[in-house]
């Protein structure tokens, strides 16, 4: 084996968990048992509403509002990718709410931020969207992934770079 070679696997052996770091990103919520064909706007649409249904959904906060014990955060909903991020290219699914137990400071979680949640839908709840009625299913959650803004984290291209660089000092 060439000394080139060499090199070679090694940098390679060396750099592969850190490119394998870089890839899983996400909350990784567990999926098992959760019906991925579930959306809220099939949920708001059945009368029977199947409650204690475990589900893993995402999207666009719309709305959030700290009451006296817990916080609702409406959310816009959207197909998730692989790691489990809201594609909010694609076409939205309904809306739900999220009523998280507790305080969540509602600067962090507010219009316009990308959330996922892992949760149980325990009711559907009427409301209303401007003067329209709407049904929403909510979600108890057991868990909730506040994404970072894009301002935070540019993911439109990897971030590796190679090359030589040169120091000038007077």
């Amino acid at each position: 084996m060439t000394p080139v070679n060499r090199t070679f696997k090694l940098v390679a052996l060396l750099l592969s968990p850190l490119l394998l770091a870089a890839c899983a990103t996400g909350p990784g919520f567990d999926t098992a048992g959760v019906d991925r064909e579930l959306t809220p706007q099939r949920l708001s649409a059945v009368a029977d509403v199947a409650e204690d249904e475990q589900v893993v959904w995402g999207g666009i906060i719309v709305a959030s509002k700290n009451l006296e014990d817990r916080t609702r955060l409406e959310v816009l909903a959207y197909p998730l990718d692989r790691s489990q991020r809201p594609r909010t290219a694609q076409s939205p699914q309904g809306r739900f709410i999220v009523e998280h137990p507790g305080y969540l400071e509602t600067a962090d979680y507010g219009p316009g931020r990308s959330l996922t949640v892992a949760g149980v839908v325990d009711e559907v709840v009427d409301g209303r969207i401007g003067e329209a009625a709407y049904r929403y299913p909510r979600v108890k959650p057991d868990d909730l992934y506040l994404w970072p803004q894009a301002s935070e984290v540019q993911r439109t291209s990897p971030r590796v770079h190679f090359g030589v660089g040169i120091i000038l000092t007077n």
